[in-house]
């Protein structure tokens, strides 16, 4: 697992009911290094928050991190 990944798994794993159904995809695109996180159905509000502001913090931090080529994108996959 690369750094990012890690530091995805570290902040969403607290917030939600059922952490074991975590899953992260990288998909890796011309523009983007995107990861896809799906997790149980009843966990995805609790990532978004309110208004999207819990999403929008996990994303402030996370897309703080330097990379070296490609920009970071978190994708919540809805089943």
């Amino acid at each position: 697992m690369d750094m990012i990944e890690n530091l995805i798994i570290a902040i969403v794993k607290p917030l939600i009911s059922h952490p074991e159904s975590l899953t992260i995809k990288i998909e890796d695109t011309p523009e983007f290094l995107e990861y896809h996180l799906e997790m149980d159905p009843s966990d995805v509000g609790r990532v978004i928050g309110r208004k999207g502001r819990t999403i929008s913090a996990v994303r402030t931090i996370v897309y703080s991190v330097p990379t070296e080529d490609k920009k970071v994108r978190i994708v919540i996959d809805e089943q």
